[in-house]
């Protein structure tokens, strides 16, 4: 009960839909041997995969298994469909099978991933499959992709079967009161998933590969200056924030593997992509968004650094003759239940947009709601990923729980990880 109250007030706010779309042909993939086939079923496996955490009941997986299993699901569609019509580097699964059925390898991949992980849905999952192949005409070509995407499925799932995921993500910290070190902020009494911070990475070559450097002293005015400025901008009702950007700080709210796949769907839908390229751009998305929370983990229990609520409300013990306690300050949403220094929120919107415009490009405007919208239904629209991902950063100001070098520090992190993440898997063949 309290962890799904937990997860509740950490802005959890979701209806989406799944399982209810068409795997039409038509929209070409050039050069792979697929270009008939659509990447619908792609797009509504995500969004299974969404619905299966939870996504529209309201009891959500937490957010690093959640991003854990869809980096599983997409990897295993991708090294099905590649195993079909090979065009890049593979993965975990290394046969091939040109004769197989694409749509019923992706389809009975990603289900065997998901039904395999939370079998509790797989009453729902079993829907999902149907719907899939029901679309698929019947025979050796059907039967092929089903045995396909069942071997894509176990190698991703052999990979991940012993790295200890689906332990109790909540412990009590036992932290010593001292300036700069991370203490418990309301409303919760837990700090979350400390064993993460070893957490086996889908593409990094281990969690501290790109520690990030350590935060500014307390004494120095490069603190002082963001420890004013979020003091200002994030307080509960802060009248130097405008409208706008109490907007800002809440549409970003939602945990970001939830909004940075909603982008990658977004645009994989307006640009057409074809099968084999959407299933890449997925997984690559979804590998780097993992990662991004395995080495933010990793950073901020090594620095171990307290958040906003508690330094503003300890100024008087920082030792910074610019920085004023505040004793009654609150944030404008509540602090999630880890250390603050780097911005993970950060990190993973970084992480995606690097991998997105490496793939899509630069300038690929698009628009999308939040779950965490002030107002259901809300749109904002942004002209390319960078700019996506830097509003994504600010909110983590404007909403309190950051200061703004925990947030660079997130973003430049979240750089290295696309980047890594592109330079090392999926590649073309050449």
């Amino acid at each position: 009960m309290k962890q799904k109250l937990a997860l509740a007030l950490l802005g959890l706010l979701l209806a989406l839909s799944a399982c209810n779309k068409s795997n039409s042909i038509g929209n070409p993939d050039p050069g792979n041997g697929l270009e008939q086939y659509s990447n619908q079923v792609i797009l509504d496996w995500n969004l299974a995969a969404f619905e299966t955490m939870g996504g529209t009941s309201g009891t959500y997986l937490h957010t690093h298994l959640a991003s854990r299993i869809n980096a599983m699901t997409h990897i295993a569609m991708h090294d099905a469909l590649n195993a079909i019509a090979p065009r890049y580097q593979t993965y975990a699964f290394h046969q091939k099978n040109r004769q197989a059925d694409p749509v019923a390898a992706a389809a009975t991949a990603a289900y065997e991933v998901l039904v395999n992980q939370i079998p509790a849905q797989k009453p729902m999952l079993d829907s999902c499959l149907a719907a899939s192949l029901t679309k698929v005409p019947e025979g050796s070509a059907k039967t092929q992709g089903i045995e396909i995407g069942k071997k894509a499925a176990a190698a991703i799932i052999a990979l991940r079967q012993n790295d200890g995921a689906f332990q109790d993500p909540i412990s009590i910290p036992a932290g010593t009161g001292q300036p700069g070190e991370y203490q418990l902020v309301p409303p919760f009494d837990f700090i979350f998933a400390p064993f993460w911070t070893t957490m086996q990475t889908f593409s990094l070559q281990k969690p501290e590969q790109f520690r990030v450097p350590s935060h500014p002293t307390l004494n120095s005015q490069a603190y002082a200056q963001d420890f004013n400025e979020v003091k200002r901008m994030g307080q509960k009702d802060s009248p130097h924030r405008s409208a706008e950007q109490t907007v800002i700080a809440k549409y970003w709210y939602e945990f970001s593997e939830i909004g940075w796949n909603r982008v990658t769907r977004t645009v994989a839908a307006d640009k057409k992509l074809g099968l084999l390229a959407t299933a890449r751009l997925f997984a690559l998305v979804n590998m780097a968004l993992a990662d991004a929370y395995t080495a933010g983990w990793d950073s901020k229990f090594h620095y171990n650094f307290w958040r906003p609520y508690t330094a503003i409300r300890s100024a008087d013990f920082d030792g910074n003759d610019d920085t004023v306690a505040d004793y009654n300050w609150e944030p404008s949403e509540p602090t999630p239940p880890v250390q603050d220094y780097p911005s993970t929120h950060s990190a993973l919107g970084n992480a995606a947009a690097t991998v997105l415009t490496a793939i899509v490009g630069n300038n690929v405007p698009f628009s999308m709601t939040s779950t965490t919208a002030p107002t259901p239904g809300l749109t904002r629209g942004f002209s390319n990923f960078f700019e996506a991902a830097d509003e994504n950063a600010e909110s983590r100001v404007l909403a309190g729980l950051h200061f703004r070098f925990a947030c660079q520090k997130g973003q430049a992190l979240g750089n290295q990880i696309g980047q890594w993440t592109l330079e090392q898997h999926l590649k073309p063949i050449d």
